[in-house]
């Protein structure tokens, strides 16, 4: 079962790194990053070593930068020599770095980043098993779970270009949510 993630990225994809955690966080997935803020008495390598074996899938954000990154390429080798799951995202015109060449990567465009999210959630959906959802909602701040939407219900909405929609447990106002993210759009 997959819980917990370990995203890896360059510093100036940071933005990414942070919508995929901000994804992975509604689908109830905790995640890591090499730039995790926690836990500062240990060392940089210390945190990378041990988020990295305490996850349960490895998600490298491959950009121009991202895949010419010494850091990222070493938690590749660091994850490919722990026997991680791998799942990359890799921006369109990128090559794999050779330790993950043979994976199918999830590809994206910047203006189509929350589309290869979408895609990487689907695919985490069919490994594990989620069931919840968390959405804090826009107009009175509140955090609430609830099931997550059939996976049928997500595609027609996707092929429709609608959003998904819920009501607030507190405020009871109703939520549209995007389908690929499930993050509350205004």
């Amino acid at each position: 079962m997959i819980s917990k993630i370990y995203i890896s990225h360059c510093e100036q994809d940071e933005p990414l790194a942070q919508e995929l955690a901000r994804s992975l966080w509604a689908v109830e997935l905790e995640s890591f990053s090499s730039l995790y803020r926690k836990a500062r008495i240990l060392s940089l390598g210390e945190r990378i070593r041990f988020g990295i074996r305490q996850s349960d899938c490895f998600i490298p954000i491959l950009t121009q930068k991202g895949a010419g990154s010494p850091e990222v390429n070493q938690e590749i080798g660091l994850a490919v020599g722990t026997d991680q799951l791998i799942i990359p995202l890799v921006e369109a015109e990128v090559e794999l770095p050779i330790l993950i060449h043979h994976l199918q990567p999830i590809v994206f465009s910047s203006e189509a980043y929350e589309d290869a999210l979408g895609k990487l959630i689907q695919n985490l959906r069919e490994l594990t098993r989620l069931d919840w959802l968390k959405i804090k909602c826009p107009y009175c701040g509140e955090e609430m779970t609830q099931y997550i939407s059939p996976q049928e219900e997500i595609e027609r909405a996707l092929l429709a270009g609608t959003h998904l929609e819920t009501r607030c447990s507190y405020c009871q106002k109703s939520i549209h949510m995007d389908p690929r993210t499930f993050r509350p759009m205004l």
